[in-house]
Formats: C-alpha cells, sequence, structure tokens
C-alpha cells in the first residue's frame, strides 16, 4: 500500500478524536457552560448536520482545486473550531465551532478519493480500510485517553491537544500530497445530479443512513449509557471506551479484507446482524462489567466492519465521481447520527440512559433487512438497488 495512505489514516485519527471526544465529557462539559447534559449532547447533533448538509457543497465549491490547497483549507477550518471549542464559555459558541469542525471533516472524502486513484480495484476495499482505520484507531486511543485526561484536568485539555494535532496534520497533508494530485472533487455539480438520481447510489446512502440512528441513538450518550449500565469512574469508562476501539480497529481491518475476498453482501450481513444482537443484549449486562465490556468489544468489531463494503459499493458505482460519493455517503453518517442523537436525547426524558440501546436496535434490524432486498445476492462490490 501507498506510504500517503498512513500519514491519511493519522489524519482520521486526528479528525475522528477530535470530533467525538465530547461523548465521553458530557457531564463537565455541561456543568462548565451551564446546561444540561441533553443539551450539550446536541453539539453532536449539530456537527452531524454540519457535516452532511454543509460539507457536500463546500466540496462542490472547491470544483477542481489541486489537492493540497483545498485539504489545507479543510484542515485549517478543522483546527480553527477546536480552538473554538477549547474557549467556549456557553452553548452558543460550542455548536458554532462544532459548524466550523463539520465544514472541515470534508478533509476525509477527499482523502478518500485521493486514496481510491491510488490503489488497485482488487485492492481497493482493504486500502480504503487503512485509511479510514484512523477513524476506528481514535477509539481505541484518542476518545479514552481524551476521557481521562478531561475527566481528570478538565474537558478544554483534550479539546486544546485536538486543536494542536489539526494544525500538525494539515502542515504534514500540505508537505506530503504531491502538487500534481488531480482533484478528486470532479465536476461536482453535475455529479450530485447524477448521484442522487442512482437508484444503487441512493440504496447505499439510505442503508448508510439508517445503521446510523442505531448506532448513534446510544453512541451520542455513551459516557451516561455506560456508567448507568455499570457505576465507574473515569478510568473503568476509559477502559471501556478503549475496549470498544480496540475491537472496532479489528473490525475495520476484517471487513476490508472480508469485502475483498467474500463481497459486500456478506460483510454488511455480519456487520449488521452483530450490531443488532449486541444492542439487545447490551442493556442485560447491568452490574455486569465483565459481561459489558464483551458487549461492547462485539459491537465495535461488528459495526465497523461495514464500512469499507459501503465504500466499495461507492466507489464502483460513482467512477470519477469517487470523492462526492464518498462525501455524501459521509452525509448519510452524520444525518444518521444526528437522528440518532436527537432521538436519543428525546427517549432519555422517558428512559434511564442504560435502554437507550434498544431504542436503536429496531433501527439496525430495519438496515439489514433493507440490505438484503436491496443488495443482489451475488454478493459482488458491484451496483445494489
Amino acid at each position: 500500500m501507498p506510504p500517503l495512505l498512513l500519514l491519511f489514516s493519522f489524519v482520521n485519527l486526528v479528525i475522528g478524536s477530535a470530533a467525538f471526544v465530547n461523548t465521553g465529557l458530557l457531564e463537565p462539559m455541561a456543568a462548565s457552560v451551564g446546561v444540561s447534559v441533553a443539551a450539550v449532547g446536541q453539539t453532536t447533533t449539530v456537527y452531524a448536520v454540519s457535516v452532511a448538509l454543509l460539507a457536500p457543497l463546500l466540496l462542490a465549491s472547491l470544483g477542481r482545486l489541486p489537492q493540497r490547497g483545498a485539504l489545507a483549507l479543510a484542515m485549517g477550518l478543522y483546527t480553527a473550531g477546536n480552538v473554538l471549542t477549547a474557549v467556549a464559555q456557553d452553548l452558543a459558541t460550542l455548536l458554532g465551532a462544532r459548524v466550523l469542525m463539520g465544514l472541515g471533516s470534508v478533509a476525509t472524502p477527499l482523502m478518500a478519493g485521493i486514496a481510491v486513484m491510488m490503489i488497485p480495484p482488487e485492492r481497493r476495499a482493504r486500502g480504503l480500510a487503512l485509511v479510514f482505520l484512523g477513524v476506528s484507531l481514535s477509539y481505541v486511543v484518542g476518545l479514552p485517553l481524551g476521557a481521562w485526561a478531561g475527566l481528570g484536568w478538565g474537558w478544554r485539555v483534550p479539546t486544546w491537544a485536538a486543536a494542536a494535532l489539526t494544525a500538525v496534520s494539515g502542515l504534514a497533508l500540505w508537505l506530503a500530497v504531491p502538487r500534481d494530485t488531480p482533484s478528486a472533487a470532479g465536476p461536482a455539480l453535475a455529479g450530485f445530479a447524477r448521484l442522487l438520481r442512482d437508484r444503487a447510489a441512493l440504496a447505499v446512502f439510505s442503508l448508510t443512513f439508517t445503521y446510523f440512528i442505531a448506532i448513534f441513538v446510544v453512541f451520542a450518550y455513551i459516557g451516561p449509557v455506560l456508567t448507568d449500565i455499570v457505576p465507574m469512574d473515569r478510568n473503568t469508562l476509559s477502559l471501556a471506551i478503549s475496549a470498544f476501539g480496540v475491537a472496532a480497529v479489528a473490525g475495520t481491518l476484517l471487513g476490508g479484507r472480508l469485502t475483498d475476498r467474500r463481497g459486500p453482501r456478506a460483510t454488511l450481513t455480519f456487520g449488521l446482524s452483530g450490531l443488532v444482537i449486541c444492542l439487545l443484549l447490551l442493556p442485560l449486562t447491568a452490574r455486569h462489567p465483565a459481561w459489558m465490556m464483551g458487549i461492547m468489544m462485539a459491537w465495535g468489531m461488528t459495526g465497523f466492519s461495514m464500512m469499507a463494503a459501503q465504500q466499495t459499493r461507492l466507489a464502483l458505482i460513482a467512477g470519477p465521481q469517487t470523492a462526492l460519493a464518498l462525501s455524501l455517503n459521509t452525509s448519510m453518517i452524520y444525518l444518521g447520527t444526528a437522528a440518532g442523537g436527537a432521538l436519543g436525547g428525546l427517549a432519555l426524558t422517558v428512559l434511564e440512559p442504560q435502554y437507550l440501546p434498544w431504542v436503536g436496535a429496531p433501527f439496525g434490524l430495519l438496515a439489514l433487512v433493507w440490505m438484503r432486498w436491496s443488495l443482489p445476492a451475488a454478493g459482488g462490490p458491484g451496483r445494489g438497488g
């Protein structure tokens, strides 16, 4: 695999850590700015909406801007959002900062589009899995370390660290991406219209949207959910999130290999079935930390096995519009994240946090049924729908 993919993976580690470190720090953040946990949890919703609705428009406006320039702009916006988060004294500032970070997240599909141009088709799923491995690693490294540092020394400490690492990552991309790398965005406006008329692409997008609702009904409130299931201190909470992340790394790599060997249908069946089972079982592990940790790891492996399959499907459907297709798929990820976060916040008004997984499970089951109907039984990485 080209060495540049390792840098892309590291940048995604930084982006993923900065995006979701707040999920383990909702309570101290809420106390700091004087709002409820449910209210500060909506920073995840605002970030998700920004990624979903504004990032593709930014990608379209970049047109054929050289990759180094596009990536520098994206990482600059992401850095600015982290800095604004670190100095925020009220909820409105936090929400504005998350909008900037959402715009900056366009760096991820830009890097993936470059990667697709560099990787031979027979190894594409594994290559994309490597690029997105950084997102999985954020659950092993960034989130638990951020939660540990934030709960020990204040939630602003990991936010300042994220700002510094984002700035360094932007500089590294500027130095490493060749000047003559062609734009991955392509004719964006025309591409929007074509992709939104393509039944195969729409099948992929709708599947992504549905299973991310299932995930983020729970994960947007993962700190309160886990501590309600098994009362724990900050060290144990960090360990639980880290265990989830270790399994997510394994699942990301497994999903890439399984997709290249068996095709997306088998990979997605494995991932969605496991997700549903884990969400159904997690509330039943109350007061049993070992069982809770085991279910969290199974959830991480199955949940993260699906990304390479979805991205491979889109790369074959979209061709030269791959970066735009991946950006729109990211939009579905974050629309699902936003919907899940909002639904989870609503559910918390009538349910204890430990029961949120049962709110998410039906959406996982719906995604499984939709995938089995929309993706041809041949299971190859071809067109679904």
